[in-house]
């Protein structure tokens, strides 16, 4: 009898031991050698030889097409120098609205330039990584300037013109809800869809992003017979999107960003940036155009990707001034977006 209690004893410990063992390593099978060196969206991206970025592809300033039917702007910019740092060609995919995400889920395209706000369900909800903030925004409005409304709260029974999938169609709810006024939204799926729609007259007032309506309005045929309203509604900080996980991906997209950013606060530009390379004494200039440290490889990258990125499109205040700056149709102020140093928000970590 005794032998058995212990034997019954001896098969309930080592029931409960492989149960122990389980909870804690799991059940599934352990990850293979070919499952822990599969490649990543870099490695992919230098096997293709190309980068595929998405872009809006219709907002004036920020991306749309030339007289040449080139695709140009200040988020294709950031395209270009992405493509420059890791030595591949590039693909521009014109995306809407609705369509930006599943395309990037679905590996059509690597990176999401295109002026998308930066939120918590985005982020969290999505399965994507934001790397930064590349143009901080606020949503607006624009109206005629013969027309009643001469400011936000003038616009009580207005309609409104706005693209659908974003987050302008859910600020304009909350805003007209939250000031105890009533509009009839006119939806649309793709910005430049919205722009004729008000252009032609079908409602009083198109909202999108500030930075956005500044573009649309350069693409009316009479752009002064339109004013934006001064009001900013919301804040829109816009940047790249990657799909999330890819760790090594995201470091590649997030340090292109900053590196720009980096090389206007040391007087980088696209013209000086070789001369720069070999006679800066400045220590971080030096570690970030590859004369010292293993930025470069850290990266999984070249040791002068920077000095391959900045050349593409210069630093974050060419880029800024050569698309929607004082001199373009937009004629848009750095504002929020000036260096830190200068009264603005745009701050890169420091390379070191």
């Amino acid at each position: 009898m005794k032998s058995n209690v212990m034997i019954v004893v001896a098969f309930i410990v080592g029931a409960v031991l492989a149960y122990l063992v389980l909870s804690f390593t799991g059940s599934e099978p352990a990850t293979t050698q070919e499952e822990a060196t599969a490649p990543g969206l870099l490695e992919t991206i230098v096997s293709r030889g190309e980068l595929k970025c998405g872009v809006s592809g219709t907002l004036p300033g920020f991306a749309s097409l030339n007289s040449s039917g080139e695709m140009v702007g200040f988020d294709v910019d950031f395209c270009k120098a992405t493509a420059a740092a890791i030595g591949v060609g590039l693909s521009i995919e014109a995306l809407t609205a609705k369509e930006r995400f599943t395309a990037l889920q679905s590996g059509r395209v690597d990176v999401l330039y295109r002026n998308t706000t930066w939120t918590m369900s985005r982020d969290v909800k999505l399965g994507l990584d934001f790397h930064g903030v590349n143009y901080y925004d606020g949503q607006g409005f624009m109206v005629r300037k013969d027309g009643k409304i001469k400011n936000a709260k003038d616009m009580d029974g207005a309609t409104v013109c706005v693209d659908t999938g974003t987050t302008t169609e859910l600020n304009l709810a909350d805003y007209f809800r939250s000031n105890g006024m009533k509009y009839k939204p006119v939806v649309f799926e793709g910005a430049d869809k919205a722009r004729a729609a008000y252009e032609a007259g079908r409602c009083d007032v198109h909202t999108t992003d500030a930075s956005g309506l500044a573009g649309q309005r350069s693409a009316l045929k009479n752009p002064n017979d339109h004013i934006i309203l001064p009001e900013i509604i919301s804040k829109e900080p816009l940047g790249p999107v990657t799909v999330h996980g890819d760790n090594k991906w995201g470091d590649v997209v997030r340090w292109v960003l900053n590196v720009l950013v980096v090389a206007e606060e040391k007087g980088i530009t696209q013209s000086n940036v070789e001369q720069m390379a070999g006679s800066s004494k400045d220590p971080e200039v030096q570690r970030m155009l590859g004369k010292t440290g293993t930025f470069g490889a850290d990266l999984g990258l070249s040791k002068d990707w920077a000095v391959k990125a900045i050349p593409s499109g210069g630093n974050y205040g060419e880029i800024f001034e050569r698309n929607i700056g004082k001199s373009t149709p937009l004629k848009l102020d750095r504002g929020l977006n000036q260096l830190w140093s200068k009264g603005g928000l745009l701050y890169a970590p420091p390379i070191r």
